[in-house]
């Protein structure tokens, strides 16, 4: 005897709740094979469902797009931070600019390597500071360093910061989302399971019990070598 399994993916769900919902309209009071009350149920959360299913999907379409233009954004203001850096190290090393300036973008006036900029926090730390050291030293009288400017640098520094709150606030959104499908699945499982049962219910004793119920959604899978009708 093979056995059922319930719905494991949301458009199986939809699919045995609709196949139910099909087979049993224009039912008789007293001839039903599934009560009126679990098929309003049905009806219902079918409904919700594929409606919160449609606002998970564009919201994870949104949330991707959103995803692919804050990496672009952070790749070009890490690489504009970077740029800058290494140029305003160059200046040192060539003696256009002192060495203890190095102090006002929170610099080590002994080293002339990048800082690490591999994480979103540190180019949000080190953008902050040299944007702030680059504004000190030229309202002191220092030049101003060019290809590239720091209104350069901060233009890309202040898309990325754009782009991390509405890349967060899109993952708010999904995650969301996300949860009312969850509650909503196991919702439907409950009703599916009770329909299944009450059709299994009916067909009992009928001879092709399987055709009987797979006419009604139900789905069944055979064992390992089991013999199929």
């Amino acid at each position: 005897m093979p056995y059922r399994r319930l719905p494991n993916t949301d458009q199986a769900r939809l699919r045995a709740l609709k196949t139910a919902i099909f087979r049993c309209e224009g039912q008789e009071y007293g001839q039903e094979t599934v009560d009126f009350s679990t098929m309003l149920d049905a009806k219902n959360i079918a409904r919700q469902f594929e409606s919160q299913l449609m606002l998970y999907q564009q919201a994870l379409d949104n949330q991707v797009e959103a995803n692919r233009q804050y990496q672009q954004a952070l790749h070009n203001a890490r690489m504009y931070l970077s740029h800058f850096i290494q140029v305003f190290n160059l200046s040192v090393i060539r003696g256009e600019i002192k060495a203890e300036h190095k102090h006002l973008y929170g610099l080590d006036p002994a080293a002339n390597a990048v800082p690490d900029l591999s994480t979103e926090a540190a180019i949000l730390q080190w953008g902050k500071r040299v944007i702030e050291g680059e504004g000190e030293r030229v309202r002191k009288g220092g030049v101003q360093i060019y290809n590239p400017t720091i209104s350069k640098v901060k233009v890309h520094y202040d898309i990325f910061k754009d782009q991390q709150a509405v890349h967060k606030l899109h993952q708010d959104i999904t995650a969301r989302n996300r949860n009312e499908l969850l509650k909503l699945r196991t919702k439907c499982d409950e009703v599916i399971l009770s329909i299944w049962n009450q059709v299994e219910d009916k067909f009992r004793d009928s001879p092709d019990f399987l055709t009987r119920c797979r006419e009604y959604g139900v789905v069944y899978y055979y064992r390992k070598g089991e013999k199929r009708d």
